[in-house]
């Protein structure tokens, strides 16, 4: 269906005292957004919401009219400009992308701020340690959904149910650690222990046993594929552990 050249829109959403609908404001910004003038009708009351539903035989609001035929929420409007909405089971990378961007530009912030350049060996320590820290976090939310599917892989965690629950708590403590400069005779080998055993356990399980699998480094919700990513983690707590070892 094209685009009309006529561009006027009706929109019906929810707008109450104690609820906006956020599909309704998004359906309102898209449209404006392609250059639509929008007749903004709004539901105030559920009784209003539902008898405009049972007129139209729709199940949901908002719901948006363009030239008399009926377009839909905001995910049909989104599908009828061309843009259609990602499928929120597909495998994606943008948590962990995220995050290493993040901790990144924090730990380049961090030493800016301190030596006045990010261009330190610190920033590297840092890095890996925020990473490590933000990681922990992310676990701990649901520590049972994390534990779930860390024990869908980890050979460690198969053979000793605890450690699925200890893990984030050892990442957490290893990073924060790092990040102090305290305790090294603690973060270092903590660091490098559970770094190697999740490398092994990555590697057995994709790259031995081929295995698909969803990785349970951003927490036990994640559609983040375990692989080189989840293998990237680990080796980077391995490396920083070496790094403080030699020095």
């Amino acid at each position: 269906m094209s685009i009309a050249a006529d561009k006027h829109a009706i929109l019906y959403r929810m707008v109450m005292d104690k609820h906006v609908c956020p599909f309704g404001l998004k359906s309102l910004h898209l449209l404006k957004t392609k250059g639509y003038a929008v007749e903004d009708h709004w539901l105030r009351t559920r009784e209003e919401t539902e008898a405009f539903k049972a007129r139209h035989g729709v199940e949901t609001t908002p719901q948006t009219f363009i030239n008399g035929a009926r377009i839909g929420g905001y995910d049909d409007l989104s599908r009828y400009f061309g843009r259609p909405l990602p499928d929120p089971k597909a495998p994606t990378y943008k948590p962990v992308i995220a995050l290493f961007a993040t901790t990144a530009l924090m730990a380049a912030a961090a030493t800016t701020g301190l030596f006045g350049t990010p261009a330190t060996w610190l920033t590297l320590q840092w890095f890996i340690a925020f990473s490590m820290s933000l990681l922990a976090f992310l676990k701990l939310r649901d520590l049972e959904s994390f534990s779930t599917m860390f024990l869908g892989y980890d050979l460690l965690a198969r053979r000793f149910v605890p450690y699925a629950y200890l893990y984030p708590f050892a990442e957490g403590l290893a990073g924060i650690l790092m990040i102090a400069g305290l305790w090294p005779f603690l973060s270092i080998p903590v660091a490098l222990f559970i770094g190697s055993v999740g490398a092994v356990s990555v590697v057995h399980a994709v790259y031995v046993q081929k295995r698909d699998l969803k990785c349970a480094c951003v927490g036990g919700d994640s559609n983040v594929p375990l692989g080189f990513v989840s293998l990237l983690e680990n080796l980077m707590m391995v490396g920083m552990a070496l790094w403080m070892l030699v020095r």
